[in-house]
């Protein structure tokens, strides 16, 4: 069965840190691109982050570019997502998806129509 699972979400206060993980079982993840995608109560999912299957290239959205930084280890078959500088605004529950045709994160990487797997989401809270 294939299946994401993230973790790592949680309550922090602004300015903190976060590290989401995102594990992947009956399939190899490394043979994929990977997006992380967040979604805000009362808006629309947006792409976050994305990187190759190789994690040789990384996107990120310019709302985290400089704060988030993803990385895989292929052999744990798991990514990750770590957050710096947290604020207010980046609450929200957080998806981990994979895009089964290509190895490089697609022009479009940004949007969810392009990943076929999606995980079920971890909550991250920004508030003090």
């Amino acid at each position: 069965q294939v299946q994401l699972v993230e973790s790592g979400g949680g309550l922090v206060q602004p300015g903190e840190s976060l590290r989401l993980s995102c594990t992947a079982s009956g399939f190899t993840l490394g043979y994929y691109a990977i997006g992380w995608f967040r979604q805000a109560p009362g808006k629309e999912r947006e792409g976050v982050s994305c990187i190759h299957s190789s994690g040789s290239s990384t996107n990120y959205s310019d709302s985290v570019k400089g704060r988030f930084t993803i990385s895989r280890d292929n052999a744990a078959n798991t990514i990750y997502l770590q957050m710096n500088s947290l604020k207010p605004e980046d609450t929200a529950d957080y998806y981990c998806a994979a895009d089964a045709y290509h190895l490089l994160c697609s022009r479009n990487w940004g949007d969810e129509g392009t990943y076929n797997f999606w995980g079920q989401g971890t909550q991250v809270t920004v508030s003090s």
